[in-house]
Parts: C-alpha cells; structure tokens; sequence
C-alpha cells in the first residue's frame, strides 16, 4: 500500500482499521497486524496537514477514536509493554492519534471520551513500571523501536493537551506528568550520552535523536500540564523530589575530562545538541524545585527528612546534598566552550545562574519550613551537619575574600544562601547561643568588611541582617548580646552607610532589618546604646552618629515600618539608659587600689561618665520631635503610643528635656489616616518596656500612598494623648497603662515648669482628665490606679 492517499480515501481507510480492529478480536493474526500497520501508517500520513474538506473533523466522529484505543490493547496482548514485532504497529496507530488531535479541540475531545488517550498513558505506565530505581547515570537500555513507541506515544498527549483544559485536567488526574518524568529521566540522564558505547553509527546516532526529543516532548507535555487557564498550578509533590534532584550533579565542578572514546565528536551537530538537551532539563528541574519549595509544605518537609534519612525518605536519593552541592560547586560544563559561540555562552552562563538562583530560594524556604528547626538543627551537635555547612560557607568567603583582590572577590551566593537559611532556624535562643559560641563564633565574622560595608552587595546584606535581627531578637540574654557587642556590631552597621541610602523597596527591607538588629541590640545592652549615640574613639569618621542616621533616615522615609521602628530604636536607647541602676557615688569611699574591685570601680565610672554624655546627646529636637511624632501617627497602636509616652516622660525628667518634650507635644504635623491594618494587633504588654517587633505589624507603604482610603490632616501628640485619656471612639481601645503613662508625662513635664507651652497644654488635658475622674469614680483595680493618677495631675495644676 501506497504511504500516502487522497483526502477521500483516508475516510475510507478509517473505515479500515475499524473493520481490522473486529477481524482481529475474531482472529488475531499477524496478517491483520501488518494491515493495520500499513494502513495506519497511510492516514496518520494523510492527516499531518489540515485542508478544506477537514477530514480531521470527519474522521473524528467516527468509530476511528474507540477503534485506534482498543487496537492499542489488543496489540499488548495483556503484556505491560510490546513485543517486538507489534512495536512498529503500535508507533502507526500512535500517529494517528498524535494527528488526529493535532490543533483540534473537538477531536480531543472526543479521543478523551472514547479511552484512547487513557489507553495511551496505560502504555507509557508500563514502560514506567519496569524501571529500576533512581537515580539514573546510564540511560535505560531500549532497542530503538521501543524509543519510537515511547516517544510517539508522548507526542499523542502533547498534541492532545495543548491549551485544551478538559484533556490536561484529565491527565492531572492520572498523574501523567510524574510518569513523563520518570520516564524522561530514565531514558536520556543528561550527560549520559558523553561515553555511550552500546551501539556504533547510525543507531547510536538515532537513538540519542529519539532519546533527546522524548525528553523534549515530555518536558512540554508536563508544561502543558501545569497551565490551568491563564494559571500555573502545582502539579507535583515529593515524589518527583527523586527524579528531578540527579540531574543537578551532571552540573558539578570539576568536570571530568571528555572521554577519548566520546559518543559524538565535539562540534558535530549531535554532540551540539545534545548539550543544549542537557542544559535544558536542568533548567525544567530546577524550576520544578523552586516552585515545589514555595508551594508544598510536604516537600520542604520531606527534603528535611531525607538530609537526616536519604533511604527512608527518597529511596536512597540525596535531594536536599543534590542541591546543596549544585549550589557549592555548580559550574560551566568545558563542553559549552565548544558548542556556543561568545555570545551564547553569555547567555548560557547567565541561565545556570539563574538555575542557581531557583535552587537558593528552593533551600531558603526549605529551611524557613518552621517544622524544619527540629530536623535541621541539632543542639548536641553543633547544630548539626546542616548548620555546619552553612556557617561553613559564610567562613570561607571571609576567608578567601580576605585573600583575595578587591576586583576578584569571591562569589557571594553561598553566603546569601547560608545567612537566609540560618537566619531562618535562628529563631530561638538556643540557634543563637549555638551560632554565636565557639565552635562556630559567627559574630566576628558577620560583622567583617566583607559583609558589612558600604560596598557590600544588598542581597548580600539582607541575608546577614536577617541573620543578625532574628540571634538579636531571640533573647535579651548576654551569652547571646555580649558576642554581638564585641564584634561592634552596631558601628559596623552604621558605618555601612545603610541608613544614608535611598533606593527601592529592596533597600527598605534592608533598612528594617538593620533597624530591627539595633533596636534589639540597644534594649539587651547599654554599652550597644553608647556605641549608637556617641562618636567611635576609634575612628576620626565625620559620619553623624548611627542615630542620627536612622533618625534622618525616619524623618524623610515614607515607608511606615522604618518610621516606627526606626524610632523605637531610639526607644530602646533611652529606656537602656534610664533603666540601669546608677554606680557608686564617686564619694563614697573607694577600694584598695591594689585589688581587682579598684578597677571595676574605674569602669563603673567611665560607663556612668558615657551614660551622662549620652543622655545628654538626646536633648535635642530630632530626638523628641520623632518621639512626639510616633506617638501622633501612631492611633491604631497602642504599643507605640506607649513607648512614645514612656520615652518622652524619661527624656523630661532632665531639666533640658523638658522644655524640648513640651514643645514637641505641641507641634502639628500633617498626618496621613490609613485604612484598618488587615493585620493582627500585637498584644500590648502590661509593661511599659515591651520591645515586641512591630514591623510585621504595620501598613506597608503600598497600602498609604494612593489617594483612596486616606485623609491628610494636622494633628498634634498632645491631641493624640488627649485622644488617648478619653479613649471614646478611637481607632483602636487603649489599655488602663498607657493611659496611665500619659498622665505620669503630663506630671513629668509640669514638674520642670516646662515653658510657656504647659497653659495650652492644661487647656487642651484638664478636661479629659476630669472626665476621667467622673466616668471613674470609686473604681477598683488597674482602673484605680488611672483615677488616682488622674487626680495627682489635676492637684499638682491646681496648686501651680
């Protein structure tokens, strides 16, 4: 027969196959094979190119779908692959299906309804079935006619599924794609081909053209499959983990050289393409990870469990060490240099980055994973494996770094990956105590000039500040601040001009988190506040002092978390200072000045002779106009109300103060109203020294800076503490403490007969403090406690 036909004759031919598929059920003959055979071969001929009379739509309405799906089962004859002398028909029958659904949505259609695509995906299961276990360094062993059933048969579900949702939803179902995976991976491992010697000449050279393609079409099906609409879905789980982790190692420093005996000669056109195959699948499997981590808890579970159990967990596959080393010692393959021209291997070099990229973000969130702590930490072991090849890392680029030429740095992508990942577990104090301790000692390290300086990459620094806020805010005990403070941690962040730079929504997350590592550091530590407000004797830097920087950096940003938490830093400097107990008196009578006690004694009054000089340096009107202004803008949070309150009141028991808090009550500033926060209030502590984190907290920019949804006006601190002691109608309730607070700053600033200003301020308070008394009148407890210090303002105004 004839390989081609007229249009007409293929309607007839269809007819064909229908009346062979009932000759062979009565009497399966070889005869009648190789007539179906010939005559599929003729149609699926017939049927690559589309014409006016559309016989693609006629031939779909026949018998031809059911028929083609079950010569597909009668042809296995119960088997879970072909014998040989049915896999040259079976290919046939394929391409009719791959035809016959190729860019008609109607067929497809009608194929899914009739069971041929599922008899379709039966027949790949059965090669799938049969394979060993992962990973696969050699590529399966099939003779070539299998390679085209195989292949064939993926072609038929890629010409069924693309853009058709019905058919793509159905073989979700079937979970078709971890099938094409395995099978993918199985029969063409990339780099495989390098030193294949199972066959010569043109068969060696056709089956790697069949193996490449097979991987190809499968990659696209599976592609297909993760669209839903105008969607990309997550269609994969753990179990892929396995298949899509080995090819990684093909990409590993340093390469073997290339075998004398190689497949195909460098620079023909079958050794060019297949290096383009390789590199292709690592990018479809790094894409695969980065969006499993993101999407699975499951998964990021599992690469855990494996790291500890490879044999439990991925049938003896190391997933997580897979990526772990592609990340360390991925490379550029010396085949590339070859195959691409300079420009292409611009392009190449920067996709493997990229790949390197997606597998970074797959381990961060890996190990942002909060049941992960438990599995990838391991307190009696120095963290454990994990946590050693992370501060690993992060060592031996300080390392070499301080070896190296300022224009040949090393790579800093391992540091950003270890400092993310650690920064992740270091939640708690036992990470921190673990981290910051001999062996490990990461502070110092840290805080090099290789991490932290003006020059430092910004990814670079929010990792390690992300670092450093979570091991600061995870105790304020001293075996975690002290290591903190001895590697001067607080003059290298503000020596890293970090608080000085404009940029992008980038660079304010870096911001806050910077924020974030000081504000922690100043309420664990005085000395870390003397370090923040005071000139370094160390250096002879005109740089303004850190907190002037984060204060500029408050007063121009419109970014509302660096707004408040930038000033609670300021907060926590002053309640540091304020909270210390005072040394001994220099007048009182020393010790022998040959012990030991003689020379604490001379650091108790060097560090009393700093704490002056430094409360004496926030006597100024940054500091107490930030202050009044966090309490201003401040309405839907009590917790910062309060801290505002607290400081200010500690700020104006110093005769300089108090003038200065006065008038920062009274001045006006234009405030912007936000919607409600969707977030959850942070709970307010009964003690005004909470230093809880706010900055998960508050309306992000974004949600403040369009026109709807918002009102400018002018407002004052001392409208907003009015608006407090009333607590009616408020955007948010206020607690009997920090209403208390305010009346101990309304006494506070009346002691130190403040100024001129304190008539407006009585004007504007002695009402509400008077309604306080009515509306309280013969309370008990807390509210007690508000009635009472209500009262003493009222007496002390009256007898003034």
């Amino acid at each position: 027969m004839a390989t081609t036909a007229s249009q007409s004759d293929i309607l007839v031919l269809g007819d064909k196959l229908t009346d062979l598929e009932k000759q062979i059920r009565a009497n399966d003959s070889p005869e009648y094979w190789q007539e179906v055979e010939s005559t599929a071969r003729v149609v699926a001929n017939g049927l690559r190119s589309r014409t006016a009379a559309d016989h693609h739509t006629t031939l779909g309405k026949t018998a031809l779908p059911r028929t083609l799906a079950s010569l597909l089962n009668l042809a296995l004859r119960g088997a879970a692959t072909p014998e040989p002398d049915r896999a040259s028909c079976i290919v046939e029958v394929l391409r009719v299906t791959a035809n016959i659904c190729m860019d008609h949505d109607e067929n497809r259609n009608l194929s899914h309804e009739a069971g041929l695509l599922q008899s379709v995906l039966t027949l790949l299961e059965g090669y799938a079935e049969s394979l060993p276990k992962p990973p696969y360094t050699q590529a399966l062993a099939l003779s070539i006619p299998h390679l085209k059933v195989i292949r064939t048969a993926i072609g038929a579900l890629l010409n069924a599924t693309l853009g058709y949702d019905v058919v793509q939803t159905r073989l979700r179902s079937l979970q078709a794609h971890i099938t094409l995976v395995k099978l993918s991976m199985a029969i063409y491992p990339p780099g495989s081909w390098l030193d294949d010697a199972s066959e010569t000449g043109t068969d060696l050279e056709e089956s790697w053209e069949l193996r490449s393609s097979l991987s190809n079409w499968a990659w696209r099906t599976v592609s297909e499959l993760k669209e839903q609409g105008e969607e990309t879905i997550q269609i994969f789980d753990s179990d892929a983990l396995p298949y899509v982790t080995p090819p990684l190692a093909r990409f590993l420093a340093p390469f073997p050289e290339l075998p004398s005996t190689a497949a195909f000669p460098q620079g023909s056109d079958m050794f060019n393409k297949l290096v383009e195959a390789d590199f292709d699948i690592l990018e479809d499997c790094c894409e695969v990870l980065e969006s499993l981590c993101l999407d699975v808890e499951d998964v990021r579970l599992a690469l855990a469990r494996g790291f500890q159990d490879p044999d439990a967990e991925h049938s003896g596959v190391p997933c997580l060490s897979h990526m772990l080393d592609f990340v360390e010692h991925g490379g550029y393959p010396p085949t590339w240099s070859t195959t691409f021209d300079e420009a292409e291997l611009r392009q190449k070099q920067n996709a493997l980055n990229i790949c390197k990229s997606a597998v970074v973000k797959a381990i961060v969130e890996m190990s942002g994973e909060e049941r992960n702590e438990q599995i990838l930490f391991t307190p009696t072991d120095n963290g454990g494996p994990y946590v050693e090849r992370m501060v690993g890392w992060i060592k031996s680029f300080v390392s070499r770094a301080d070896e190296a030429e300022e224009d040949d740095l090393p790579r800093d992508d391992l540091v950003i990956c270890a400092s993310l990942s650690l920064g992740n577990l270091a939640r708690h104090e036992l990470e921190a105590v673990t981290l910051l301790s001999p062996p490990h000692s990461l502070a110092p390290v840290l805080a090099s000039r290789h991490i932290i300086s003006p020059t430092t990459d910004l990814k670079l620094k929010h990792g390690v500040l992300g670092l450093l806020k979570h091991m600061a805010q995870s105790s304020p005990s001293p075996i975690v601040h002290n290591p903190l403070a001895e590697a001067r941690l607080v003059q290298h962040i503000c020596d890293s001009g970090l608080f000085e730079d404009k940029g992008d929504a980038m660079t304010e997350v870096v911001q806050l988190n910077a924020i974030g590592v000081v504000k922690h550091m100043c309420n664990a530590n005085v000395d870390n506040s003397f370090a923040l407000v005071l000139p370094d004797p160390a250096t002879s830097s005109s740089r303004p002092s850190g907190l002037s920087q984060i204060l500029g950096l408050v007063k121009r940003s419109e970014n509302i978390p660096i707004r408040s938490e930038g000033t609670r830093v300021l907060v926590n400097v002053i309640k540091s200072l304020f909270s210390n107990a005072p040394p001994t008196s220099p007048t009182t009578v020393l010790p022998s000045p040959v012990t030991p006690a003689a020379s604490n004694h001379e650091a108790t009054i060097e560090k009393q002779q700093k704490k002056e000089e430094t409360i004496k340096a926030l006597q100024n009107k940054d500091c107490t106009s930030a202050l009044a202004n966090l309490i201003t803008r401040g309405a839907r949070f009590p917790l910062l109300v309060n801290e505002g309150v607290v400081a200010l009141s500690l700020l104006s028991m110093q005769a300089e103060g108090a003038p200065l808090v006065l008038d920062s009550l009274l001045s006006q500033i234009q405030v912007d109203a936000p919607p409600v926060p969707s977030t959850v209030e942070p709970t307010l502590s009964g003690s005004p020294s909470s230093s809880s984190d706010l900055s998960s907290a508050l309306v992000t920019p974004q949600s403040t800076t369009g026109p709807h949804g918002r009102s400018n006006q002018s407002r004052s601190a001392l409208q907003m503490l009015a608006s407090v002691l009333r607590n009616v109608d408020n955007p948010a309730n206020y607690p009997v403490e920090v209403r208390v607070n305010v009346c101990s700053l309304l006494l506070q600033v009346s002691r130190k007969n403040a100024g001129e200003g304190l008539g407006q301020v009585k004007e504007v308070m002695r009402p509400m403090l008077e309604g306080v008394g009515e509306s309280m009148r013969g309370a008990t407890g807390k509210d007690e406690m508000l009635l009472k210090a209500s009262r003493k303002v009222l007496e002390l105004w009256a007898t003034a």
